[in-house]
C-alpha cells in the first residue's frame, strides 16, 4: 500500500467524534494539522482513564514523534492556546517547540472579537446565530477587512503590536459605544496581555505553509484534521447558521499553505444518529423522547460550550451531500453504541419540500423540508464488548450496510465506545485503519 496523507472531516453539524479518528490515525502520521476554525471547535481524547479535550492543540500532541501544526486558516486564541497547552503539561504530556508549531500567518482572536461576538448575538435577539461567542467569526471578518486584523507574527514584534493594538481598540471602542453603548476597552491593557503571549510563543511560531510543502515534498505523512463539521461550512452549510472558515476537505489547501494533491485520502466521521448546537435547521430533530434518550445515553453536551445538543435520527441525504462535497473515500461511523435500546431506528432517506420530493441536499430549504423516512429495527445488545464486525449483532450489522448503501461509501471504523479501544478496524485502504 503507499502510504498517503489523509483528512479527517466532520459530515454532520461537528460532534461527529472526529477526536478519536485522529487520535487513531495520528501515530502513523508525522504531522498532524489544524487548518480551520479556532477555539469554537473541540476534540475529545479518552485515554485509558485520562479524558483530553482539546481545542486548538491538534489531537496528535498525544503521540511521541508527531509534530503537530495550527494553520494559517485558523482563528488562534493565544490565551486558550497556552492555558491547554498549561494544562496538557501539568498532565504530563510534553508540548514544545519541537512537536507544536503555529503559522505565523494564522489571525489572531482578540477581546474585542469575542465582545462583539456577545453584544451581536445579544442585540440579534430570537434571530441570533448561535455562536459559541469565542470570538470567531468577528476575527474572520478582520481578517477579510485586512485594516482590523492581526497575525501571529505581529504577537512578537511589541512596538508593532502595540501601536497596531491602540488604533484598532480606539475604532472599536466608538463602533461598540454607537451600536451598543458598551464601556471602552483598555487599549494599553490588551497591548500588555497580547505582547506576554507573543513573548511566550515565540519558539513555537514559524512558516507553516513552507514547514508541510518541504514534508510533501520529502515524503513525510500528514494528517489534516478538521473542525466542526461539513454542514457548518461557511460556503456550503445550512448559511446562515454556520461557522467562518471552510471546514471541509476544500479548505486543506488554503487552510494549511499546500497543493490540493496533498490532501491524500478523504476520511468521513459521521455519528450513528445525528446533533446540532445553536440555532438553525435540523430536518430530523427529535424534540421528544428518542431526542432525548439519544441526548442522554450519547451524552450530548458541548466539549467548548457544555450546551445540550439537539439530536435527531441519521440524515443520509445530508451525509452523502457532504462526503460528495470532499471527495470522501471512506467513512468512520461513531456512537453507533447509542442506538443500543431503541424498538425501531429510522434514517432519513429524502425530503419532502411544498409537495415536491427531493433526494438531494439543498441548504437554502432545509428550513422547510419534512423528512422521509426509512425505518429498521432496533436492538438491545451493548456494543462496548465488540471488536469485530462477526460481533455486532445482526440487526446492527444490518443497520451499517444500509448506512453504507446510502451513503454509497464503505465505512472502514465503526466507534462503539469513547475509549481507544472501543473501535472496530474494518479493511481499508487508508494507512492505520485495519
Amino acid at each position: 500500500m503507499v502510504t498517503r496523507n489523509v483528512t479527517v472531516i466532520g459530515l454532520q453539524w461537528g460532534d461527529e467524534g472526529k477526536g478519536k479518528v485522529v487520535d487513531a490515525l495520528a501515530s502513523s502520521c508525522k504531522y498532524v494539522v489544524r487548518y480551520c476554525g479556532g477555539a469554537n471547535a473541540g476534540h475529545t481524547v479518552n485515554v485509558g482513564d485520562e479524558r483530553y479535550a482539546l481545542h486548538l492543540i491538534p489531537c496528535g500532541i498525544l503521540h511521541q514523534g508527531v509534530v503537530n501544526v495550527v494553520g494559517n486558516g485558523v482563528a488562534f486564541d493565544p490565551g486558550v492556546a497556552l492555558k491547554e497547552i498549561q494544562d496538557l503539561r501539568d498532565r504530563g504530556v510534553t508540548v514544545g517547540s519541537e512537536n507544536l508549531r503555529i503559522s505565523s500567518a494564522a489571525n489572531v482572536v482578540m477581546p474585542y472579537h469575542k465582545l462583539q461576538d456577545s453584544l451581536s448575538e445579544a442585540a440579534l435577539g430570537a434571530e441570533k446565530i448561535g455562536t459559541t461567542a469565542r470570538g470567531i467569526g468577528p476575527c474572520y471578518a478582520d481578517k477579510a477587512n485586512r485594516a482590523t486584523a492581526v497575525r501571529v507574527a505581529e504577537l512578537a514584534d511589541g512596538e508593532v503590536l502595540r501601536g497596531k493594538i491602540r488604533r484598532i481598540v480606539e475604532m472599536k471602542n466608538k463602533v461598540f459605544a454607537a451600536l451598543y453603548q458598551a464601556q471602552p476597552l483598555d487599549a494599553d491593557a490588551v497591548c500588555q496581555e497580547y505582547a506576554e503571549y507573543g513573548r511566550k510563543l515565540a519558539p513555537m511560531i514559524c512558516n507553516t505553509g513552507e514547514l508541510l510543502r518541504r514534508a510533501c515534498a520529502g515524503g513525510d505523512r500528514i494528517l489534516f484534521e478538521g473542525g466542526q463539521g461539513s454542514m457548518l461550512d461557511i460556503d456550503h452549510g445550512t448559511y446562515p447558521f454556520v461557522t467562518s472558515s471552510s471546514v471541509t476537505a476544500c479548505g486543506v489547501p488554503t487552510g494549511a499553505g499546500v497543493p490540493p494533491s496533498a490532501v491524500g485520502d478523504v476520511l468521513g466521521v459521521m455519528k450513528a444518529y445525528t446533533s446540532r448546537v445553536g440555532s438553525g435547521p435540523f430536518p430530523t430533530e427529535q424534540d421528544n423522547p428518542v431526542g432525548s434518550y439519544l441526548r442522554e445515553r450519547g451524552r450530548e453536551y458541548g466539549t467548548t460550550t457544555g450546551r445540550a445538543r439537539r439530536c435527531g435520527w441519521l440524515d443520509a441525504v445530508a451525509v452523502r451531500y457532504a462526503a460528495e462535497l470532499s471527495g470522501v473515500t471512506e467513512l468512520a461511523l461513531s456512537l453507533l453504541d447509542v442506538l443500543t435500546g431503541l424498538d425501531e431506528v429510522k434514517i432519513c432517506v429524502g425530503y419532502e419540500v411544498d409537495g415536491r420530493r427531493l433526494e438531494s441536499f439543498e441548504p437554502s430549504v432545509m428550513g422547510q423540508a419534512k423528512c422521509i423516512y426509512e425505518s429498521l429495527r432496533g436492538w438491545k445488545e451493548e456494543l462496548g464488548g465488540c471488536r469485530d464486525s462477526a460481533d455486532l449483532p445482526a440487526r446492527a450489522r444490518r443497520y451499517v450496510r444500509r448506512v453504507e448503501q446510502l451513503i454509497g461509501r464503505r465505512i472502514s471504523l465503526i466507534s462503539v465506545g469513547a475509549d481507544r479501544d472501543k473501535t472496530i478496524l474494518r479493511r481499508s485502504r487508508i494507512k492505520g485503519i485495519g
